[in-house]
């Protein structure tokens, strides 16, 4: 028998204000809020002494990021979660205001943004990856506490003492409040763990590959707790979920480029022990 929920689920509004027909949502200051502190840790970490970026170029960067990140969101959960819906009606794909944003959608979309701004000012992109990937989790708990008061992406069934009931719930069963789980691993607790690393000079492309693999984990663990897509359910053998094969390949791919990365800057460390005694003997 499930345990009676201990924790009271807030319900608060998910309009946060309202001035006549205009309604601003929750959800959308919560981006916004992601946003502000992307922009703030940015300023913070342009200033130090090895940054690849100027201060007086974060504005313009972020409104790049924020473009990759609502394009590349929504063309990722209507290719990656709602295929069959765009196949049915390709007009919702411009329906944003129904919901549907993917994270891994949004990655691929700053992924671009951050190639063609390291194109424009001439920075190295791996380097420029390596700045960006501190400024993402803060923005991505953001986006889960809208999740949560929007009553979205709900848990799992649950026995724990700190499970609720969500009232818009058809089945009003106690859940994990996993938006929660996921806004403290995927948002606070990997901003931290960047943060440190990045706070001295690494090795290029290892605060980014760090970033994929962090959130990879995080997210394939919280997957267990959090309720599939109810069109979609598991892929395959029935309990993995499609938001656990995409964290899959992000964790493969962060933790060999991480290795090639550290590989490559030993190879090239060990060329240049091995040359200073043959320049040397030469003069």
């Amino acid at each position: 028998m499930l345990a009676t929920a201990r924790l009271t689920y807030p319900n608060i509004d998910p309009v946060a204000i309202e001035l006549g027909p205009i309604s601003v949502h929750w959800y959308g200051l919560m981006y916004l809020a992601g946003f502000a502190a992307a922009w703030a840790i940015a300023m913070y970490r342009a200033g130090k002494p090895h940054s690849v970026m100027a201060r007086s170029q974060v504005e313009d960067f972020i409104v790049w990021c924020a473009m990759g990140v609502i394009l590349g969101g929504r063309l990722g959960y209507v290719f990656f979660y709602g295929l069959d819906q765009f196949l049915e009606d390709p007009i919702w794909l411009f329906k944003i205001w129904t919901g549907g944003m993917s994270f891994h959608g949004g990655l691929i979309g700053v992924t671009v943004a951050m190639l063609l701004f390291a194109r424009k000012h001439n920075i190295n992109f791996l380097s420029l990856a390596d700045f960006c990937a501190p400024l993402v989790p803060l923005g991505l708990g953001f986006g889960r506490i809208g999740n949560f008061i929007g009553q979205e992406l709900w848990g799992r069934e649950t026995t724990a003492s700190w499970g609720m009931v969500f009232p818009n719930d058809p089945e009003g069963l106690v859940r994990h409040p996993s938006q929660l789980y996921e806004a403290g691993l995927e948002g606070l607790l990997l901003f931290i763990i960047l943060f440190v690393y990045s706070a001295k000079p690494r090795v290029p492309g290892t605060v980014a590959s760090l970033f994929l693999i962090g959130y990879g984990c995080f997210r394939f663990v919280v997957e267990f707790f959090r309720q599939p897509d109810q069109h979609i359910g598991f892929d395959l053998f029935g309990w993995l979920t499609r938001g656990q094969l995409l964290c899959s390949v992000m964790i493969i791919v962060g933790a060999s480029l991480f290795a090639l990365f550290v590989w490559r800057a030993k190879q090239k460390q060990q060329a240049q022990a091995t040359a200073a005694p043959a320049s040397a003997k030469k003069s």
